[in-house]
């Protein structure tokens, strides 16, 4: 919601005004100078939205903002234009609603189109949300870093490093959503006070890492070139749900340079809907953003997300740093997963993270099943994730 800066006013008396954190104002408008505001200047106050009303016989701008329960001052702010001693039946008056509601609905089949429909409108509603376009995929899409916050550890999640788990996006997605709404709310998740992580956790997430996957799985092959070459992949079949890689048959999480000699050696030699390392490691767009992002953020801890099976995956070859095992302990305890420190499988982002960076770096497998796993398991795995998420800030 955009208003229009008057005589006297100030950041702080906004941040009253509308109950609203001062550092989210802040961070909502990062080319006005806090302490020197014109008169004029536009600003952004996050966390909501405007309604019309038509003025009707006998209302006054006491009236109206006492049926809505706001302040007679943010009508004034909003309808600048508006004598309120001069009301006329008709005139449209702009009303602030504060978003208490999710605008994101994890619970469909959650493709590339809604995942950026999804970004776009919680931009729109908090622009302290900042966005960065990290790379490109085989097919052109943007891949999209969201960071929140402005504190010194950095939390890295991702979801969707294959195609048929789309379902890790749109848990992610609805998880942001809550979030915000708890940071401009001032409420709690779970009994946990969320605002404090505002200045002391910059969260940074990638949602879908294989754009070009998810869409081919949910919606199927593409026109042209890339959607011909996956149906020869798939050796003709137009049923595309076991299907793990990026639009070229290489799986994404088998990229990586940890060990991956040893799984390329036991996995697919060519273009496959699953497995197949690439020819070398970090031969794809998306794995290179990846990696390039680790290298740019300095992640405190990375969380990759996956399904299925219940369990989290947090060391590799005992270069996880002794403090992974007490992390992974507290998201067992508040998710009901099991921890898992070695698996026979290397090549992945996690193993590479850990290798490299030395921090905690976990691959969470979301609920139980086969891949995709159903929209009805949805809700039940997101209530065992968010205690993940969670623990995530705080550990």
């Amino acid at each position: 919601m955009n208003i229009k800066v008057r005589s006297g006013d100030t950041l702080w008396y906004y941040a009253n005004l509308f109950n609203i954190p001062l550092n989210l104002i802040i961070d909502s408008n990062p080319q006005v100078s806090p302490t020197s505001l014109m008169i004029g200047q536009t600003i952004k106050i996050p966390g909501y939205q405007t309604s019309s009303y038509k003025i009707q016989s006998g209302d006054t701008f006491w009236k109206i903002a006492s049926e809505r329960r706001v302040s007679i001052d943010t009508l004034a702010l909003l309808n600048p234009d508006l004598n309120p001693r001069q009301l006329q039946i008709g005139q449209q008056v702009l009303i602030p609603v504060q978003v208490t509601y999710r605008v994101v609905n994890g619970n469909r089949p959650y493709d590339f189109q809604v995942l950026m429909n999804d970004i776009n409108e919680l931009n729109e509603i908090y622009p302290f949300v900042r966005r960065e376009t990290i790379g490109r995929s085989v097919m052109g899409k943007e891949l999209v870093e969201l960071q929140i916050g402005r504190g010194p550890k950095v939390v890295h999640w991702n979801g969707s490093f294959h195609a048929n788990e789309w379902i890790t996006s749109a848990v992610i997605m609805q998880f942001l959503n809550d979030y915000l709404l708890a940071l401009t709310n001032r409420e709690n998740i779970r009994g946990l006070e969320i605002n404090p992580f505002y200045n002391q956790v910059t969260i940074s997430i990638v949602p879908m890492v294989d754009p070009d996957g998810v869409d081919l799985v949910i919606n199927g092959p593409p026109e042209g070139e890339f959607g011909e070459q996956a149906l020869r992949i798939n050796q003709g079949n137009t049923d595309f749900s076991d299907w793990k890689a990026n639009i070229r048959g290489v799986d994404l999480n088998n990229q990586y340079p940890a060990k991956w000699e040893v799984d390329a050696a036991r996995k697919p030699t060519e273009p496959a809907p699953r497995d197949f390392p690439g020819y070398q490691p970090l031969t794809e767009p998306e794995t290179v953003a990846m990696a390039e992002l680790a290298g740019a953020r300095n992640f405190e801890k990375m969380l990759a997300f996956h399904t299925q099976g219940e369990v989290i995956y947090w060391g590799y070859e005992g270069l996880e740093p002794p403090r992974s095992m007490t992390i992974v302990n507290e998201f067992g305890r508040v998710s009901g997963y099991e921890p898992i420190r070695y698996v026979d499988s290397f090549s992945g982002y996690k193993d590479w993270f850990i290798q490299d960076f030395r921090n905690p770096g976990f691959t969470v497998e979301l609920g139980r099943g086969v891949n995709p796993l159903p929209l009805s398991q949805y809700d039940e795995i997101y209530q065992e994730t968010i205690g993940i998420f969670l623990a995530s800030l705080y550990m």
